[in-house]
């Protein structure tokens, strides 16, 4: 999947980044307001303006993101959850500005939600004390710093004081997907009023709906719900017990609201809103934002070779092609410079195969709007040939060349299977899969006139088939009995192999988690093509050969005549009758096999997974890779714990990932160990390969795929009855107004919620990322007492241990138990960091 570094940028046809754009709605998050000003996030700083809207100033520059911003009660402070240094903590800043002052030092996440009525605390949610991180709790931390003191509710999502500070009105849960609209499932979130004094609760009037964002202002808590339809503005009156609308929302959901001094400054995307308490009138503000947005910014970036997404070999091993940010590039195995093929920062291409012949590379681009394959000079230069690929649209995966260079056979996301003749362009339809999930993993014939894949079963289980060019038809070669996969012909023409596994069938299905987690195991076997074939195992015996006839110079074989010629490729024939009683199984000792790739003649390289293989174990699954020969009848270890693999057309070159490196390696011998490798060989060098990232266009690339995406992928092909079209084209003003990766997040986010669906998470994507300064936990809880830290065990209460225990270093220990590492730690007041000597 395409991830790239992507922003807003907020110009005005050519005007420079730091230029505002009146005319284009903002995504001004997470508002709070004070007496005289609003406080806001974007681009992921905080920045502030007046109550009444205007140009807008910076508040923070942090390296990471600052949001949850919260005024005090006197408006002189705000309190944020900032990355300063690379974890979310609390910290404060003057609402007229300088440096912020951090207040939590909780190597977890710390997330502001406001301050106490007095404004000498500040309220955070924290995970610190609690069972598991989705049951935050809430805690207040004194402005000028010290011990965080936690309030007895067992989770909170959100909270708000009263004015006396006697009651909270809280979230008592949080919700996994807040922006899926009309959600009625079993996380819709009530308001509770709590009692400090008793722990007694009230609850908040309600029907099932999503009620959120409680703010206390004098008698009457405010609240944003969605229990009228579009989220919008309510009231709780404490005394009558009654919930009223205040604000009527015809639009766009409020995303959160604020209260403040008369008022209560509301966030919907793309605008601010302004309730006055008194007038009851509500208007929308003009704020204005000017200021360098560096993640806006065209910029070149290093590729990180974790973002490396496909890639393939040259036919001689002498280039790498790969797919990187939606690029196309070459990389040399030892000299020369890394080639960007494509160089359209603004449009995805994926899946680089190499021709047989060298001269050109085949991809998938969407430059036309939707996917068609494309064919390029290696070299990069000049127009690339396209080829669409017909309708209905779709998303294409694994070009495979045919050996002659002619023909391109490819699979799509509907489960077809595909070839097109590069002359004619005009797609040919192979064959079908029965259900989701593994590809067709097809491979060519030697002579281009076959194809073999494999294919589920009604059964779940796959079976090797072989499709004809010739006569347009498929046969199934292995009965169904077993899970065949990896199918491959022998670069000969005279077998065909694949592996398979008589203990798959519990896993097969996915249905439920009691397929998840069998150990598996395949064996390989190779079927011979023709009947007339000899066995490749056939019984040898060694003899004599005498002295034989020399040959005169017309009767030797072609091959032999000139050897310089190019061979021929061999002539495939294959005999469909009794092929089943022609499958042998190779004396490969069975393993959970989990690719095959076919190198020189009577060669095949076998990779080896875990028995058990989990979901974590991808995208790096560990490999072990051996090399089969036939002629030897024999299989050694060639390499292990890698990650990926494969094996140049010729047959005499290995590319494999090994982690984050990229090694080009001969097929004759396994790679050296530590020497120096052979010229062409060696890890590949990434240093160089860069990419131009612009930002702004980048992210409407994005939007573009995510419609794609759910027009393609999502269960029910009618979309819940929701045009895709109407929803993309209603949130796509906002593109222009973005400033930060989050926020393309944020956007989506609002608007896949009109699908109306579960488990619809977002996630990924570049962004600034600071220097983090990891913190240490003890083990041991803290409390105050007397002015000064009182410790005592996480599990129990500290005690001396016996004499004779031996620490952690290994020493023995008398007495009193050391702190972690064996170190004492140094006493210190309340509210000074502890280190250690």
């Amino acid at each position: 999947m395409r991830t790239h570094i992507v922003s807003l940028l907020l110009v005005l046809c050519g005007a420079s980044p730091g230029v505002s754009q009146s005319d284009v709605p903002l995504l001004l998050r997470r508002p709070a307001i004070s007496a005289a000003q609003l406080v806001f996030t974007y681009g992921g700083n905080l920045w502030i303006v007046s109550r009444d809207g205007g140009d807008a100033q910076r508040l923070t520059a942090g390296p990471g993101t600052e949001n949850g911003a919260a005024f005090s009660p006197d408006g002189k402070w705000v309190a944020f959850t900032g990355e300063y240094d690379g974890n979310p903590d609390v910290f404060v800043v003057a609402a007229a500005g300088g440096v912020p002052k951090r207040l939590t030092y909780h190597p977890g996440v710390d997330e502001v939600v406001g301050w106490t009525p007095d404004g000498k605390s500040v309220l955070f949610l924290s995970t610190r004390s609690s069972y598991y991180n989705f049951a935050p709790k809430l805690f207040a931390v004194p402005l000028d710093g010290g011990f965080p003191t936690e309030y007895p509710l067992p989770i909170v999502a959100a909270a708000s004081l009263s004015p006396d500070g006697s009651h909270i009105a809280y979230v008592p849960h949080p919700q996994w997907q807040r922006a899926w609209k009309r959600y009625r499932g079993g996380q819709t979130t009530p308001i509770w009023v709590a009692d400090l004094k008793d722990s007694h609760i009230e609850k908040v009037p309600r029907e099932n709906s999503n009620d959120f964002n409680p703010m206390w202002v004098g008698g009457t808590v405010y609240f944003l719900s969605d229990r009228n339809g579009a989220v919008s503005l309510f009231a709780y009156d404490s005394k009558s017990k009654q919930v009223s609308e205040v604000v009527k929302n015809d639009g766009l959901d409020f995303k959160s609201a604020s209260a403040g001094p008369g008022a209560v400054v509301i966030e919907q995307i793309g605008a601010l809103k302004l309730y006055d308490l008194k007038t009851h009138q509500t208007k929308t503000l003009g704020v204005r934002v000017a200021g360098d947005l560096p993640q806006v910014r065209p910029h070149f970036v290093k590729v990180d070779p974790k973002r490396v997404r496909n890639f393939g070999i040259s036919p001689t091993g002498k280039r790498a092609v790969m797919e990187a940010w939606g690029e196309i590039f070459t990389v040399p195995s030892d000299k020369g410079d890394i080639r960007n093929l494509t160089r359209t920062p603004v449009v995805a291409e994926r899946d680089p195969a190499w021709s047989p012949d060298g001269k050109s590379v085949a991809y998938f681009s969407e430059a036309s709007g939707e996917y068609n394959l494309e064919i390029r000079d290696q070299s990069g230069l000049g127009e690339p040939k396209k080829i669409n690929l017909g309708n209905p649209p779709s998303f294409f995966y694994s070009p495979q060349w045919s050996p002659d260079g002619q023909k391109i056979a490819y699979s799509d996301k509907r489960l077809n299977l595909w070839y097109v003749d590069l002359a004619k362009g005009a797609p040919v339809k192979v064959d079908a899969d029965y259900y989701e999930g593994a590809s067709f993993s097809v491979r060519w014939a030697p002579d281009s006139r076959w194809l073999v894949y494999t294919k589920q079963l009604p059964s779940f289980l796959h079976a090797v088939w072989v499709y004809s060019l010739e006569q347009g038809k498929s046969f199934q070669v292995t009965d169904g009995m077993s899970d065949a996969l990896y199918a491959t012909f022998d670069r000969s023409g005279k077998y065909l192999y694949f592996a398979a596994s008589t203990d798959v069938g519990p896993s097969a299905e996915g249905f439920d988690m009691s397929s998840n987690n069998r150990p598996q195991t395949r064996s390989v076997y190779a079927v011979v093509l023709a009947k007339d074939q000899g066995s490749p195992l056939a019984p040898e015996s060694d003899e004599e050969k005498g002295n034989e006839p020399k040959l005169d110079e017309k009767d030797k074989p072609k091959d032999e005549k000139d050897k310089a010629k190019k061979e021929e490729p061999p002539l495939v024939r294959i005999d469909f009758e009794g092929i089943s009683q022609r499958i042998v199984a190779l004396p490969i000792p069975a393993k959970n096999y989990v690719n095959i790739v076919a190198g020189k003649p009577g060669i095949l390289f076998i990779s080896e997974g875990p028995r058990v293989i989990t979901e974590s174990d991808f995208p790096n699954l560990t490999q072990t890779l051996y090399k089969w020969d036939l002629e030897k009848r024999k299989v050694d270890k060639f390499v292990e714990e890698i990650n990926d693999y494969t094996v140049s057309f010729n047959g005499e070159k290995l590319l494999y990932r090994k982690g984050e490196q990229w090694v080009m390696a001969g097929t004759e011998e396994p790679p050296a160990g530590g020497g120096k490798p052979k010229p062409g060989e060696g890890p590949l060098k990434l240093d160089s390969m860069l990419v131009y990232v612009q930002p702004r266009d980048m992210w409407k690339q994005m939007y573009r795929e995510t419609w794609r995406i759910e027009r393609d992928f999502f269960y029910d092909p009618n979309h819940h009855g929701l045009d895709l079209g109407k929803v993309a084209a209603k949130y796509q003003p906002y593109l222009d107004g973005i400033a930060s990766r989050d926020e393309l997040t944020y956007l989506l986010e609002d608007a896949l919620g009109e699908m109306t669906v579960g488990h619809m998470f977002l996630w990924g994507g570049e962004r600034p990322e600071p220097k983090k300064v990891k913190g240490g936990l003890l083990g041991a809880d803290y409390a105050q007492e007397n002015g000064r830290y009182h410790q005592g065990l996480r599990r129990g209460k500290l005690e001396p241990g016996p004499p004779g225990a031996i620490d952690a270093a290994g020493r023995e220990r008398q007495g009193r138990r050391l702190p972690a590492g064996g170190q004492r730690a140094r006493a210190a007041r309340v509210g000074q960091p502890v280190f250690l000597l």
